[in-house]
């Protein structure tokens, strides 16, 4: 999935203080298809610079980054926060900005120098050393009864093992669908949130252990080719 960018000879016109409007164009392509063909949508404004992230819903998260112009020294105009379909921040997250998803679900949002030095004053766009944690709508309080707690893991010694993840849930899903998801944490600068990854595991079996307690017995990821070794982190 590719989305924003700027246009060809943006960036000779930004030198001239000319900021050309950043694409709004979202493309996906699966790659593992026999013939992959690109699906392309829009977003609800353009946007340069922008961080991307996938979060346990399966969802992309898109934030940071600006509405008009390039990457680069004093390149860019037109901050964009978060769409606003969601809550937007009042800092602007330009060059040098970056987003990561923290182990609770939270994502965590600092950084912005789009300056050859760190200006603190008399730039349209400060030197941002702040950092932010941005819930996403899964971590609403109206949505608590749907927020698990882990209370542990019996991790596997390999590849395709099988094991179990106990957790805790305000709610029945007797009814409803669980999955177990693994992601693995991401290295994060310059827009690129590189070696993102989300595996929903194969699922053998659910049992409820007592009114809040559940028991997800899954299957470890096949192969390092699927899920490369990466450092662990828990959430909860």
């Amino acid at each position: 999935m590719i989305c924003g960018g700027f246009y060809g000879g943006a960036y000779l016109k930004a030198r001239v203080n000319d900021y050309v409007a950043a694409s709004n164009s979202c493309g996906r392509l699966k790659v593992s298809d026999p013939d992959p063909k690109w699906v392309m949508e829009e977003m609800p404004m353009g946007r340069v610079m922008p961080d991307m992230l996938l979060v346990p819903t399966g969802d992309v998260v898109i934030l940071n980054g600006a509405g008009r112009g390039t990457a680069g020294w004093e390149r860019a105009d037109d901050p964009k926060k978060r769409f606003t379909v969601m809550n937007p921040t009042t800092i602007p997250r330009m060059y040098h900005s970056a987003a990561t998803l923290l182990p609770d679900g939270r994502i965590l949002v600092g950084g912005s120098n789009p300056h050859l030095q760190y200006d603190f004053s008399n730039v349209k766009y400060l030197t941002e050393l702040s950092l932010e944690a941005f819930s996403p709508p899964y971590l609403a309080p109206d949505l608590r009864h749907l927020q698990p707690s882990i209370i542990s893991i019996e991790y596997p010694s390999d590849y395709g093992q099988q094991f179990s993840v106990m957790f805790s849930l305000g709610s029945d899903v007797k009814n409803g669908v669980i999955n177990v998801v693994m992601i693995a944490p991401s290295f994060t600068t310059h827009s690129f949130a590189m070696n993102q990854r989300m595996l929903v595991l194969d699922s053998s079996d659910v049992q409820q252990l007592s009114g809040v307690a559940y028991k997800a017995t899954v299957f470890a990821p096949p192969t390092r080719n699927v899920a490369p070794p990466v450092y662990v982190v828990c959430g909860t």
